[in-house]
């Protein structure tokens, strides 16, 4: 059976991981020229806008064969506004390479990404490339990559002439190699005692590479391909194959949707157990199946576990979708989105092509959470830019975006309650419903009556109502964590006239419901209260000791809290918190008050209530808190 393996490329932007997929297709007899990511002419970088911006927008997949081993590469992006779609691949690797310049080290996303593979226990390599560029300091790098990524690390190779286009690598195990491996592995750290030479060093290193034990890093350059073949041997010789048995239960998870050249739906999944055919049922029909093979989609039969495939016939498929057993793992792997802007048409008449194309778009990535109003979810301005681009190129919909804001969330304070009842207190709708809302855990809707009071329908009607009202509370923002139980039911049964006719003005129906669950829900929250929460974020910064003074009150003004403060050698490492909306000017003070040393990373950490003024989001429904309004809207009389 062929020895299949997944592999991730990932890096902070312009690491050059690209370009390394480049050279190591052309290494592997793939493509017959190294494309430019400057030129626009790389084989994963297939959109448009990839290409004119030279940046990884969406994750790509192509395959290559290496020492027996067929290896699916999956070109991540390294911007980190794209973060979520590099969270989407990671639950499908069997291995990761991590790119690393020799110019610019180590970096923030560096660390970030290094942190989940590490977490997620996902067995990587790491190339730093570059080395033939100006001020290219491989061995300095490698000392950081020790100190900031992960202790154990092995140098697989020593860089000749760095710096040069004739730069080039001499594969080696680097000096302190066994004194990294014995601290996993009892027998080599028996022979390092007795100042024995440990038989099979290169084995031992694939052995606790393949663990996770340790980290080797390879030395290179994507651009001249000085050290790549050495990489691509070792990716097959250090990194575990697929496994999986393809006679089990079927288990697969999507993580990535296009669309055909018809509009029809493709999903790219990642079987982990089972053998699905064309026809299959999951519980739609299969209708189509390809995997990767040299560089193209090979369309198949079957596809088995251990595989990347393309599947057409899904169309209710979405992203993050586990179809059949779901494979162990945990869920999101980095923070959900902490901005939003409102996106317009430049012109009024594409305002129906405009949230068709925001649907297709929501689509291929989740994580924009299209709401009312036009509203998407943001991780930066790049991600902004890269979206009105691709709305005015794709979907021919030019757009301007309104302020970036943060997103917050609200939660009830208190308990409250609210009934409307048939037939009084001017409720124009044949429906009593009755609401207590009160703090819980996440959303949750119960019955505090009889279930066989009324039509089924008619309960699921509230639910529904109920959950989709919750997006916007008091303040226009999310409610979360609140506890909604019905209190109260009532209809008016079917009536009709002689001949059987329906009379709609006597009948209860699920929309009497719908309309009438907001003005009550709303009124029950309006009683309870609610708290805005906005996100904040934790940082870790590491500055010269010297510019703290200077930088403190900076931070003051920027609301960010300081937690701790320690010293190591000649730089500093504070942690502490600072609101999600004040992230980006930190990130923009920081190089010019530390000489361009210093290094920030910040993460989602939590939510906490809003200190002074509270931010009120424009609501998009038809206003529930105001009565009057809303029942213009909804029955053209104010009753």
């Amino acid at each position: 059976m062929v020895r299949t393996l997944n592999l991730g490329i990932l890096a902070h932007v312009d690491a050059g991981k690209t370009s390394l997929t480049e050279r190591l297709l052309h290494a592997a007899g793939v493509i017959d020229e190294v494309g430019s990511v400057d030129d626009g002419s790389t084989r994963t970088d297939s959109l448009a806008l990839e290409r004119r911006r030279g940046i990884t927008i969406k994750a790509a997949v192509v395959s290559f064969d290496v020492g027996g081993t067929t290896v699916n590469l999956i070109d991540t992006p390294g911007h980190p506004d794209f973060i979520a779609e590099v969270e989407r691949v990671l639950g499908v690797l069997d291995g990761a390479v991590l790119v690393v310049s020799a110019v610019e080290g180590v970096q923030a996303q560096t660390r970030v990404l290094m942190r989940a593979l590490r977490r997620l226990r996902i067995p990587t390599l790491v190339f730093v490339n570059k080395v033939d560029r100006g001020g290219a300091r491989p061995e300095s790098v490698l000392r950081d990559v020790a100190a900031l990524l992960t202790p154990s690390v092995v140098a697989m190779g020593r860089v000749v002439g760095a710096g040069g286009r004739a730069a080039h690598v001499v594969p080696v195990i680097g000096d302190g190699a066994v004194e990294v491996l014995a601290e996993h592995d009892d027998a080599v750290l028996a022979a390092y005692v007795d100042g024995r030479e440990v038989p099979g060093l290169r084995a031992v290193v694939a052995a606790q590479a393949r663990r996770c034990a340790v980290h080797p890093v390879f030395f290179g350059s994507a651009i001249t391909g000085a050290g790549v073949p050495e990489l691509a041997a070792g990716i097959a010789e250090f990194l575990p194959a697929s496994s999986g048995d393809p006679d089990g239960p079927v288990s697969r998870v999507v993580f990535k949707v296009e669309r055909g050249p018809g509009g029809e739906r493709v999903a790219f999944v990642r079987m982990f157990s089972g053998t699905v055919r064309v026809r299959d049922r999951l519980p739609e029909r299969v209708t189509g199946l390809a995997v990767f093979s040299r560089g193209a989609a090979v369309r198949c039969d079957a596809v088995r576990a251990g595989q990347v495939a393309k599947v057409w016939g899904l169309e209710g498929v979405r992203i993050g979708d586990a179809l059949g057993t779901p494979p162990p793992g945990e869920g999101h792997r980095f923070a959900p989105p902490t901005l939003e802007a409102v996106v317009v048409p430049s012109r009024e008449a594409d305002r129906g092509a405009l949230h068709v194309a925001l649907t297709r778009l929501a689509e291929r990535d989740p994580l924009i959470g299209l709401r009312h109003g036009g509203r998407v979810s943001l991780y930066g301005e790049v991600q902004k830019e890269v979206l009105q681009a691709t709305l005015a190129e794709e979907y021919g919909v030019e757009v301007e975006f309104r302020e970036t804001t943060t997103i917050c969330l609200e939660r009830p304070v208190g308990v409250g309650t609210a009934v409307e009842f048939i037939g009084s207190g001017g409720n124009p709708f044949l429906a009593t419903v009755g609401l207590r809302v009160e703090p819980g855990d996440g959303v949750t809707f119960a019955l505090g009556v009889e279930l066989g009071s009324m039509p089924l329908a008619f309960f699921k009607a509230v639910e529904e109502t109920v959950r989709e009202t919750l997006g916007q509370g008091l303040c226009g923002w999310q409610v979360t964590d609140c506890a909604v139980t019905m209190t109260h039911a009532g209809y008016w049964a079917r009536q009709s006239h002689a001949h059987g006719t329906f009379d709609k003005s006597m009948s209860s129906t699920a929309g009497d419901f719908r309309l009438l669950t907001p003005l009550v829900l709303l009124s029950a929250l309006r009683s309870a209260g609610t708290s805005v929460l906005s996100p904040v974020h934790r940082f870790t910064l590491e500055v010269p000791g010297d510019v703290l003074g200077a930088l403190t009150p900076v931070m003051a003004r920027l609301r960010a809290v300081i937690l701790s403060s320690v010293p190591r050698g000649r730089v500093t490492v504070v942690e502490g918190e600072v609101p999600a909306a004040f992230v980006h000017g930190f990130q923009r003070t920081v190089p010019a008050l530390t000489r361009g040393e210093g290094v920030l990373e910040t993460a989602f950490s939590h939510h906490a209530p809003v200190r002074g003024v509270v931010p009120m989001r424009d609501r998009s429904d038809h206003n529930p808190l105001n009565r009057k309004e809303y029942l213009l809207r909804v029955t053209r009389r104010a009753d």
